[in-house]
């Protein structure tokens, strides 16, 4: 696994696209797993922040997502617990209007089957529209999280916790009142029985 995270902290396969970006930034792969994490983060990519942190998740996405999951910082880092890979390591960018870039598809075409091969998560949470296409094969995004009873306990497709979805949440009420209950509860078995 070591072997496999130093390849993709290395990746620059899009440095030519990202510098052709409104950021003209330089690729920086954002890894964070291990083998044997008995839970998956799937996410999209990184966002800004999350590019200059070098760590998953430091944003308020993170702070409702670790929320939605009932859990600390510490234990949200801990890469022996939870293993996050995004459908691409590093940030996309921002077009010329500073919407955020989708995550390139060469990234999870490189790498995903590869890191999947060496995970065997016993849960997996699906962030966000990117992620759910690529494990679910479905489109919409309220229509997989409004199924999530036909994937769980093992799998819990999300919305992105982006505060662009604030207004899909109050839309939502049975997301936090069915959804999110059984999600803490699923995330809270695993990290209490251990690996």
């Amino acid at each position: 696994m070591s072997q496999l995270s130093a390849r993709i902290s290395a990746c620059r396969l899009c440095a030519e696209r990202f510098a052709l970006t409104a950021t003209a930034h330089a690729p920086r792969p954002v890894v964070w797993f291990r083998s044997g994490a008995p839970i998956l983060v799937s996410g999209q990519a990184p966002g800004m922040r999350v590019h200059h942190s070098g760590r998953p998740f430091t944003d308020r996405s993170g702070d409702r997502l670790r929320e939605w999951m009932g859990v600390d910082e510490a234990t949200f880092y801990d890469r022996d617990r939870i293993a996050i890979v995004p459908m691409a390591f590093c940030f996309p960018g921002y077009d010329a209007k500073g919407a955020d870039l989708a995550p390139p598809a060469i990234c999870a075409r490189t790498w995903r089957d590869q890191v999947m091969g060496q995970l065997r998560p016993r849960l997996i949470l699906l962030v966000g529209g990117h992620a759910i296409r690529w494990h679910l094969g479905r489109r919409d995004v309220t229509a997989s999280v409004a199924a999530w009873r036909d994937h769980a306990p093992q799998v819990f497709p999300l919305p992105h916790p982006s505060w662009r979805n604030t207004a899909w949440l109050r839309r939502n009420p049975w997301f936090q009142a069915d959804l999110l209950p059984e999600l803490r509860l699923a995330v809270d078995n695993l990290l209490q029985r251990g690996n």
